[in-house]
C-alpha cells in the first residue's frame, strides 16, 4: 500500500472534561498511531469552547442573545445583566490570570471590588480560615473560579441549558436505556453554545482535512457534544468516517442495538483503542487506495493525483458522494450498522497491544499554555484534580487486585493486568517533560501497584529525574513506612485510596482485602513521609445498617483526629451491570428493580436493600461532618450532631485508630531478605583516636542539614563502603543479609548494632529497608 493511501486522522475530546489539563485519551492514541507512521491531529474542543465563550466577544454574543430572547430570568440573572459591562471588561483578564499568565491581578481580585459578584459569592468561605497560609494567589484563584461559575449559571439558565464546566448535557447520557431523548435533542436547532462549538469544528476540519474523526467519550457529559460534532462531520464531509470510544461506551454501550446511533457514528469501539484503531485503519487504508484508483479514473486528466489527494478531489467535485462499505471482517471490538441496517458487533480474534508497546502519550498539538487552573472547592485533594497542569500517565494496565465487589472488575480496563518496565516508564516521563515542559504527573491507574511504584521511584532517583506526582492506590500493607519515604523522595505528594465503608464486616463483603487497622498504619506511613492522603468513602453498600454507617463515620473521625488522613469524600454506592454485585445481587441480598436492558445504554442498576437502612437520609449529615473534619473542626462533637434524625451511638472503641498505630513494625533484624536503599549522599569518613580506642565519624552533607554518625573504629570503613556503594550503584540490589555477611566480626554483635543509636539515626535520616 502506498503511503499516500494512509488515512488522515483527527481525534477530538468533546466538551467538557477538565479545564486545567488535557484528558489523556487522544494523546495516548496519537502517540501510539504516530509511532506507526499515521498522520494524527488532536483537539480539545471542550477547552476551545470555554475559551471562546469566556472572551469579550463570546460574552457579548451571550448577552445579546439573552436580551433578544424571551427567557424567564431569575433575580440573580437580572443582576448579572445589569452588570454586563463589568463582566465584559473583566472576563479576559480573569481568564489570563487563571492561565497563570498574569498573577499580578491577584491583589486586585482579593482586596478590591474588581470582580462583579453574583450568587456563587453568597456563601464564600472566610478566605483566611479556608486557605490559611496557602497564599494570595490561591485565594484569588478561588474567587475567580466563583466568578466563572456565576457566568456558567447564567449561561445554563438561558442560552445553554446543557452547559456545565465538567459536563455538557450530562443528563441526556446518564442511564439512557433508549436513544429517544438524545435523538430528539440532536434534531432541535443548535443553541448558541452548540453553534459556537460547530464553528470551532468547521475551522478544525478545514485545517486537518481528515479521512476519519475519532471522538473520546469518557463520561456521560461528553456524549451529546460528540454526537453534535459527528452530525456536523456527516453534514459537511459525507466522505469522512466517524468513530467513538472511551469510558462511557466501555461501560454503558456494550449491548447497544440502536441503529439510529449510527446515523452519527460509523464505528463504536470498546476497551483499549489501540488494537481496534489499527484494524480499522488497515481496512480504511486498503479501501481508500481502491477509492483513489476509481477517483483518478473519474477525474479530468489535469486533476489526477495519487491516493488521498485523488479522493479529496473527487469529494470536492461530488460533495454528496456516499461512504462506500469497507471490509469489516478483520475489525476488533467494534460495533457498526451493517448493510441490512442492523447493529453488528465484530471482534476478529487478535492479540491486544501489550502495555509496554502502547507508546508515549503525545501532547504536541494541544495548547498546553491555554488551560485554566481553577480552585472550585476547598477540599485539598479535589484541588489537585482542578488546579495545575498534570501530565497523565499509566504505570500498569488494569488492576492487580480486581476483586472489589462494587467495581466493574469484569471489564477489560480492570481485568487485564499488565505492567511495563520502570526504565521504559521513565523514558516516557522524560519524553513527555521534553515535549510539554511540565514535570507534574498524575498516574491514572485503577490502583498503582506498590512494587511497580517502588521500581519507578528507584529509577527516577537513579536518573535524577525530578518530577511531582500523585495517584490512586490500595491501602495495603505492602506500603510500609520505608516505601512511603522512598515514594516521597521520588516526588510523590499525594495518594488517594478506597477506605469505602469503615467496617471490617463490610470490607470483607466488598472483598477489599484490607482492614481498618491496616488502613490506619498505611495512611500513617504516608503522612509521616509528607504525602497527603485522600480516602474514598462509601455509604449505602448492600446490607449496611444504620449502626454500621455511624460506626464508619466514627472511624473516619478518628482518622482525621489522628491526622493520618487529610482529605476524603463520601460516595453513595451505585450498583452497576458489570460488577460482582450487579451480576449476582442475591449474594449481596439486594433486589434489582430495573431498568430493563434497552437498545441503547445499560450500566447503572436500581435496587432495593431490604436488610439495610434508609441510606438516602444519611448523605447530607455525612457530607457535613466530613467537611468540618477536613478543616479540623468539631472533631469532638457527638456524631448525632450532624444528623437531623436520631442515630445510634457508635459501637467502635474510642481509641481504635490510636491502638492500631501503636502496633510496632517488624524489627530490622527480621527483614534480612529486604533491600537496603540510602536516600542521602555519600559520607566522608575520618578516624579519631582516643583513650578508649578511638571512633570512626561519618559526616553527611545533605540539603537541609549536615549530620554526623559515630561508630567504633572497626565499623567505620565497612559502613562508609556500604553507604558509598548504595549512593553510587542503584542497579545492584544490596540486601540486608548481604550487609550482614560482610559486617566486621570484631565489632559489636550484628543484632546489637541494628539497635544502636548510630543505626537508628541512619534509619531516621534516609536508610530504607524495602
Amino acid at each position: 500500500m502506498s503511503s499516500t493511501a494512509q488515512p488522515r486522522i483527527l481525534l477530538i475530546t468533546p466538551p467538557l472534561t477538565q479545564l486545567n489539563t488535557p484528558y489523556p485519551a487522544t494523546a495516548y492514541l496519537k502517540g501510539f498511531l504516530g509511532g506507526r507512521g499515521y498522520a494524527v491531529t488532536q483537539a480539545d474542543l471542550g477547552l476551545e469552547l470555554v475559551l471562546q465563550l469566556f472572551s469579550r466577544a463570546g460574552l457579548q454574543r451571550v448577552f445579546a442573545e439573552i436580551e433578544a430572547g424571551s427567557f424567564a430570568l431569575s433575580d440573580n440573572a437580572r443582576r448579572m445583566l445589569r452588570l454586563k459591562n463589568s463582566y465584559l471588561s473583566t472576563v479576559e483578564p480573569v481568564v489570563r490570570f487563571l492561565q497563570n499568565k498574569d498573577n499580578t491581578l491577584a491583589p486586585r481580585i482579593c482586596h478590591s471590588r474588581f470582580l462583579p459578584e453574583a450568587s456563587r459569592f453568597d456563601n464564600v468561605a472566610d478566605l483566611e480560615t479556608a486557605f490559611g497560609t496557602m497564599g494570595l494567589t490561591d485565594q484569588a484563584r478561588h474567587l475567580a473560579t466563583l466568578y466563572l461559575e456565576d457566568l456558567g449559571d447564567l449561561i445554563k439558565e438561558t442560552v445553554g441549558p446543557q452547559f456545565g464546566f465538567s459536563r455538557y448535557a450530562e443528563k441526556l447520557g446518564m442511564s439512557a436505556t433508549t436513544f429517544d431523548a438524545l435523538h430528539e435533542a440532536l434534531q432541535t436547532p443548535p443553541n448558541l453554545l452548540d453553534r459556537m462549538l460547530l464553528e470551532l469544528l468547521d475551522t478544525l476540519l478545514e485545517r486537518a482535512q481528515p479521512d476519519i474523526v475519532g471522538f473520546t467519550v469518557p463520561f456521560p457529559g461528553n456524549l451529546y457534544g460528540a454526537l453534535r460534532l459527528a452530525a456536523r462531520v456527516k453534514q459537511t464531509r459525507p466522505g469522512t468516517y466517524t468513530s467513538m470510544g472511551g469510558g462511557y461506551p466501555n461501560t454503558e454501550l456494550r449491548t447497544i442495538r440502536e441503529p439510529r446511533f449510527f446515523d452519527y457514528i460509523d464505528f463504536l469501539t470498546l476497551d483499549d483503542g489501540e488494537g481496534p484503531w489499527l484494524r480499522l485503519l488497515e481496512a480504511i487504508s486498503g479501501h481508500t487506495e481502491r477509492q483513489a484508483e476509481l477517483a483518478e479514473a473519474s477525474l479530468p486528466l489535469t486533476y489526477q493525483f495519487q491516493g488521498n489527494e485523488a479522493v479529496e478531489m473527487l469529494r470536492q467535485a461530488q460533495p454528496d458522494i456516499p461512504l462506500q462499505p469497507i471490509p469489516t471482517h478483520q475489525l476488533q471490538r467494534t460495533f457498526l450498522r451493517n448493510a441490512a441496517g442492523e447493529v453488528e458487533y465484530i471482534n476478529h480474534p487478535a492479540p491486544d497491544i501489550p502495555h509496554p508497546e502502547v507508546g508515549t502519550p503525545d501532547y504536541s498539538d494541544l495548547p498546553l499554555t491555554e488551560y485554566l487552573s481553577v480552585i472550585e472547592v476547598l477540599n485539598p485533594m479535589h484541588r489537585l484534580w482542578s488546579d495545575g497542569r498534570w501530565n497523565k500517565l499509566t504505570i500498569a494496565h488494569g488492576c492487580y487486585w480486581k476483586r472489589c465487589s462494587f467495581c466493574d472488575v469484569t471489564l477489560d480496563y480492570i481485568s487485564r493486568y499488565e505492567t511495563a518496565p520502570a526504565a521504559l516508564l521513565v523514558d516516557r516521563i522524560e519524553q513527555i517533560i521534553a515535549q510539554t515542559g511540565q514535570t507534574g504527573f498524575h498516574f491514572v491507574d485503577e490502583a498503582a501497584p506498590p512494587l511497580a511504584l517502588r521500581d519507578l521511584a528507584v529509577e527516577l532517583l537513579k536518573r535524577r529525574v525530578s518530577i511531582t506526582w500523585w495517584g490512586n492506590i490500595r491501602f495495603e500493607k505492602t506500603f510500609t513506612p520505608d516505601l512511603c519515604r522512598l515514594l516521597a523522595a521520588s516526588g510523590c505528594i499525594a495518594v488517594s485510596g478506597g477506605l469505602e465503608v469503615a467496617s471490617d464486616r463490610l470490607l470483607a463483603l466488598m472483598e477489599k482485602g484490607v482492614t481498618i487497622a491496616q488502613v490506619a498504619r498505611v495512611t500513617d506511613g504516608f503522612t509521616q513521609a509528607g504525602i497527603m492522603v485522600h480516602a474514598y468513602l462509601m455509604y449505602g453498600f448492600p446490607t449496611e445498617t444504620a449502626q454500621e454507617t455511624v460506626d464508619s463515620l466514627e472511624v473516619v473521625r478518628q482518622l482525621f483526629q489522628a491526622g493520618i488522613v487529610q482529605s476524603g469524600y463520601w460516595h453513595r454506592f451505585s450498583m452497576t451491570a458489570h460488577s460482582p454485585v450487579g451480576k449476582n445481587p442475591a449474594k449481596y441480598q439486594v433486589v434489582p428493580t430495573g431498568p430493563e436492558p434497552g437498545p441503547f445504554a445499560w450500566n447503572d442498576l436500581w435496587h432495593d436493600d431490604p436488610t439495610g437502612t434508609d441510606h438516602e437520609q444519611f448523605g447530607p449529615g455525612l457530607a457535613k461532618a466530613l467537611y468540618n473534619y477536613l478543616h479540623g473542626v468539631a472533631l469532638q462533637e457527638p456524631l448525632g450532631f450532624w444528623f437531623d434524625f436520631r442515630v445510634p451511638k457508635p459501637n467502635v472503641p474510642r481509641h481504635l485508630i490510636s491502638q492500631a498505630l501503636q502496633e510496632s513494625a517488624k524489627p530490622d533484624a527480621s527483614r534480612l531478605n529486604n533491600r537496603l536503599f540510602w536516600l542521602g549522599n555519600a559520607p566522608e569518613l575520618r578516624l579519631e583516636s582516643g583513650k578508649k580506642g578511638g571512633r570512626a565519624v561519618l559526616t553527611f552533607y545533605e540539603q537541609a542539614e549536615d549530620f554526623e554518625v559515630s561508630v567504633p573504629t572497626v565499623l567505620g570503613p565497612w559502613l562508609h563502603a556500604l553507604l558509598t556503594n548504595l549512593t553510587a550503584d542503584y542497579d545492584t540490589k544490596v540486601l540486608l543479609k548481604d550487609a550482614a555477611a560482610v559486617y566486621p566480626t570484631t565489632g559489636q554483635p550484628w543484632e546489637q548494632f541494628l539497635l544502636s543509636p548510630a543505626w537508628q539515626l541512619l534509619r531516621e535520616k534516609g536508610l530504607l529497608i524495602l
